[in-house]
C-alpha cells in the first residue's frame, strides 16, 4: 500500500472514532458512494439536528438494504457539531479533503450553513441545506441547494391567511438570532403586498428569557390584530407563554422554524391556537387520499417513529428530502462525479418529497413555492389544517 493511501486509511479512521458515524451496508461488495453530512445533533440546536441525524441513518440503511443506488451502497460521513458554525467549517474541510465525498447534506442551522458554502463551492461539490434563511440560496451559487422553504416564503404564507382574514395591522417579535433577522426582513420586504401594515416592531436576544416587556409595548399598541414572532428555538416558545400570561388574544403566528412537537411540549397550554406555516409532514394522517404527498410522508413518519419511538419533524423531513434528491440526482445522472450529480439536482422536476414537490431549475435551487406550505392551528397539543378561505 502507498504512503497516500495508507494516510488517507489512517486520516479516515481517526475521523470515524472522533466525531462521524459511518453507515454502510457490507452486504453490498461494491465500492461505496461517500456522502457527506455536518448537522447539529447534539448543543443547543440538538431539536432540530438530532431528527435529521436519525433520519439520515435511517435512510442509508434503507437504502442500503435495497441494493444501494447505481449497484453501489451509500457510505454515509456524519459529522456532529454541536452547533457550533466555526466547527462545521472545519468537519465541511475534512469531508472534502480527508473523506473525498462526492456530495453533502446537511447544515442545520443557518449560520452552519453558510460557514460551510464557501468550502463546499470551491471544491465544486453539491451541497443540499437543511437550513431556513432565504440567503442560502438568493442569490444562487451554482453547487448549493437546499430543502426547507424559505423564511421569505413562510411571511408570504402567513400574510396571505391574514389577507384572507381580513387582518391588516400587526405587530412583530423577532429573534435577533440569524433565522429570525433574516425572516423579519423578509416579512417586511414583502408585507406591503398584502396590503398589512407593521405597526409596532420588537426584538428579542437568543439567551432572553422574558419578552413580557417588548410585548407589552405591542398589546398597548391601538389598532394590533395579529402578531408574527420570527424566530426557533427556545424563544418562540417563551413568547407564546408571555402571550398567555399577558392575557393577549389577538391570533399569534410562529414561524415554520418551530413546526415539531418540541415547541409544543416547551410552550405547553399556550400554545393553544397559534397558527404558522408548514409542511404537510405534520398532518400526515389527515391528508386526503388523492394528496400527492400522502404516501411519502405516510411512509417515513411510519418508519421514522418505528425506528426512533420519538414523534416525527419538519427538521427529520428537511433530512428525508435532501438525501432523496441527491439519490435521484445520482440515478439520473448514473453517474457518482460531483458535476454530475450537481446539474441533475438542478434539472429536478416534480420530486415528491414530505416538505413538498421541489422543482428547480438554473435560477430556483429550492423549487417550493407557498403552495407546499400547509397553515396549520396548534389544537388539543395537535395540528390542524387551519388556512383561511
Amino acid at each position: 500500500m502507498s504512503r497516500t493511501a495508507t494516510r488517507r486509511r489512517v486520516l479516515h479512521a481517526a475521523a470515524l472514532a472522533a466525531l462521524s458515524l459511518t453507515v454502510f451496508s457490507p452486504a453490498i461488495a461494491a465500492d461505496p458512494i461517500k456522502i457527506g453530512s455536518v448537522v447539529s445533533a447534539t448543543g443547543s440546536t440538538a431539536f432540530l439536528g438530532d431528527p435529521e441525524a436519525k433520519t439520515l441513518k435511517l435512510m442509508a440503511d434503507q437504502i442500503n438494504a435495497k441494493g444501494g443506488v447505481l449497484g453501489r451502497p451509500i457510505e454515509l460521513i456524519l459529522y456532529d457539531d454541536s452547533g457550533d458554525a466555526n466547527k462545521a467549517r472545519t468537519f465541511a474541510t475534512r469531508l472534502v479533503e480527508d473523506d473525498e465525498v462526492v456530495a453533502v447534506v446537511g447544515g442545520t442551522s443557518t449560520g452552519a450553513t453558510m460557514a460551510m458554502i464557501p468550502v463546499f463551492e470551491d471544491a465544486e461539490i453539491p451541497f443540499v441545506s437543511l437550513a431556513g434563511a432565504i440567503e442560502i440560496v438568493d442569490p444562487v451559487r451554482p453547487y448549493v441547494f437546499k430543502t426547507p422553504h424559505t423564511d421569505k416564503t413562510a411571511c408570504q404564507k402567513i400574510f396571505e391567511d391574514m389577507k384572507g382574514r381580513g387582518i391588516a395591522k400587526i405587530g412583530m417579535i423577532s429573534g435577533t438570532d440569524g433565522f429570525g433577522k433574516s425572516m423579519r426582513k423578509q416579512c417586511l420586504g414583502v408585507v406591503g403586498d398584502y396590503g398589512i401594515e407593521v405597526i409596532a416592531d420588537e426584538s428579542y436576544g437568543p439567551t432572553d428569557a422574558d419578552m413580557t416587556p417588548q410585548l407589552n409595548k405591542i398589546k398597548n399598541t391601538d389598532g394590533i390584530q395579529a402578531v408574527i414572532n420570527p424566530g426557533f428555538g427556545q424563544g418562540p416558545a417563551i413568547v407564546t407563554r408571555n402571550y398567555a400570561q399577558l392575557g393577549m388574544t389577538t391570533p399569534l403566528y410562529q414561524s415554520h422554524g418551530v413546526a415539531s412537537k418540541s415547541f409544543v411540549e416547551l410552550a405547553g397550554p399556550a400554545a393553544e391556537g397559534v397558527r404558522l406555516p408548514a409542511p404537510a409532514l405534520l398532518i400526515a394522517d389527515k391528508l386526503s387520499d388523492d394528496d400527492r404527498q400522502k404516501a411519502v410522508v405516510t411512509e417515513y413518519k411510519k418508519a421514522y417513529e418505528a425506528a426512533t419511538g420519538e414523534p416525527v419533524s419538519t427538521f427529520g423531513g428537511y433530512a428525508y428530502d435532501g438525501l432523496g434528491l441527491l439519490v435521484a440526482a445520482i440515478e439520473k445522472a448514473g453517474s457518482d462525479d460531483s458535476s454530475d450529480i450537481r446539474d441533475a439536482l438542478e434539472g429536478t422536476k416534480a420530486h415528491v418529497g414530505v416538505t413538498g414537490i421541489y422543482t428547480m431549475s438554473e435560477e430556483d435551487h429550492l423549487g417550493l413555492g407557498t403552495e407546499s406550505f400547509r397553515l396549520l392551528r396548534i389544537e388539543k397539543g395537535d395540528w390542524v389544517a387551519d388556512g383561511a378561505d
